[in-house]
């Protein structure tokens, strides 16, 4: 299992990025693809999940302004943040578990300036 992050980016406040985490097979069988960020100095940090059974989950300092989503045909679990801030900058990783094991997504930088 591979996966693969992309769509990261510069944007200055109040602008929005879609983050795409593209999973080697079919993702029918995962239990739950989480999207993770880190700045340095901090502890990296669960912004948001998706189960098998399309229930999510977000950090309080996201809910509202972004959403994951999957799509099973492209094998790629999504990231859409809106209204973005200094806050959220950070290197955003896609996190993969499934019954046989739990599988990393390089990072990508998202960088919010004002």
């Amino acid at each position: 299992v591979q996966l693969q992050a992309s769509g990261g980016g510069s944007v200055q406040v109040g602008g929005s990025l879609r983050l795409s985490c593209g999973i080697s097979g079919s993702i029918f069988s995962f239990n739950a693809v989480g999207w993770y960020r880190q700045t340095p100095g901090k502890q990296r940090e669960l912004v948001a999940a998706i189960t098998s059974d399309d229930s999510t989950n977000y950090a309080d300092s996201v809910k509202g302004r972004f959403t994951i989503s999957r799509d099973n045909a492209k094998n790629t679990v999504y990231l859409q943040m809106n209204s973005l801030k200094p806050e959220d900058t950070a290197v955003y990783s896609c996190n993969a578990v499934f019954n046989f094991g739990r599988y990393w997504g390089q990072g990508t930088q998202v960088t919010v300036s004002s």
